[in-house]
């Protein structure tokens, strides 16, 4: 079970975990997961919370598949669709900068196996999500990791460079102001016998938005899913970006889904 706890929140939250407000309406209004940039939603006053899930370990890493049976950039924001439902939605962190040395940590648990075969044992990556809200306050841009099974456990952290897990190579990410490191733990983006990536749908690594510019993965490997988010064009003096965290259970198309939304502020890079 989550240690996240039930509890009264506005939008811009405090950064203690599990802040809560219930109303169908206002619940929609925030879960969040990779928003369609050609429809940006205003912000709302409150969100709804509730109790996030589980987490648990894992090896290897594929690569995503083509095919697509949620859509990477679906919005929403939006209120859910005929049959659709939203379990709960979170803040785990509210507007702040997870500087090198100050990360934003969230454990979950979770006692593998989750699932029996053929599903995996531990929370798995299904799809990623990316969008824009430049008409909220702060205007963000969005980059959302969605699992199935259960909520991992994850920590977000600025770095001065992407390592790769594993060989300790550093990864590229050219054109970037500063890199956004986030960590599943307990976690896995693979099918349980390691021949398949588990990611259905994604976006683009070269994103294109005003904070969230790019984004490669850095490992999938015993346990651990890594992924670098590039964040803003190279400037004089690089601002610092802040983050904001949200996790949505829901159930969309059928599928039952752990989201962790990773939102950052773009008013400096309008």
């Amino acid at each position: 079970m989550s240690a996240i706890t039930s509890q009264k929140t506005s939008r811009n939250a405090s950064r203690t975990i599990g802040p809560r407000t219930t109303g169908l309406g206002l619940l929609t209004a925030l879960l969040l997961t990779g928003c369609t940039p050609s429809t940006p939603q205003p912000g709302s006053s409150s969100q709804t919370t509730a109790p996030a899930s589980a987490s648990a370990t894992s090896t290897a890493a594929p690569a995503p598949s083509a095919s697509a049976t949620v859509p990477a950039d679906s919005d929403e924001t939006a209120p859910p669709q005929s049959g659709d439902t939203v379990i709960s939605s979170t803040i785990t962190h509210g507007w702040s900068w997870p500087g090198p040395g100050s990360p934003y940590k969230i454990a979950h648990q979770v006692t593998p196996p989750i699932a029996p075969p053929p599903e995996p044992p531990l929370p798995y990556l299904y799809a990623i999500g990316a969008g824009q809200h430049p008409s909220d306050n702060p205007p963000y841009d969005q980059m959302s990791f969605r699992f199935k099974g259960a909520f991992p456990s994850y920590e977000i952290e600025y770095v001065p460079e992407l390592i790769q897990d594993g060989s300790g190579k550093t990864i590229p990410m050219p054109g970037t102001a500063s890199i956004l490191r986030v960590v599943f733990h307990s976690a896995q983006a693979h099918s349980a016998d390691g021949t398949s990536s588990t990611i259905v749908s994604a976006p683009p690594e070269s994103v294109g938005y005003k904070a969230i510019t790019s984004y490669a993965q850095a490992g999938d490997f015993e346990g651990h899913v890594s992924y670098g988010i590039g964040v803003g064009r190279p400037m004089a003096a690089v601002p610092q970006t802040k983050v904001r965290v949200y996790e949505v259970e829901k159930i969309e198309q059928g599928q039952h889904l752990y989201v962790v939304a990773i939102q950052l502020d773009s008013t400096a890079w309008k």
